[in-house]
């Protein structure tokens, strides 16, 4: 997955705990590590007059057209 070109936003990591944890089985709970990925998008926008093909996220992409 690429990262943004605007952002820098890339991969985070973190744990998925299962469900099935409640009063003392929380401590023992099922824990696997995963990826989150971002949302970007390949795109062309104009950056400077020309248009770019960029790697951009999708918020970036929102905060572009709120602003333009």
């Amino acid at each position: 997955m690429a990262q943004c070109d605007f952002c820098g936003k890339s991969k985070m990591f973190g744990r998925n705990i299962r469900y099935n944890h409640g009063g003392k089985w929380e401590l023992r709970a099922p824990k696997t590590n995963r990826v989150f990925n971002p949302n970007v998008q390949r795109t062309r926008i104009l950056v400077d007059g020309k248009l770019q093909r960029v790697h951009i996220c999708t918020r970036c992409l929102r905060t572009r057209q709120k602003t333009a």
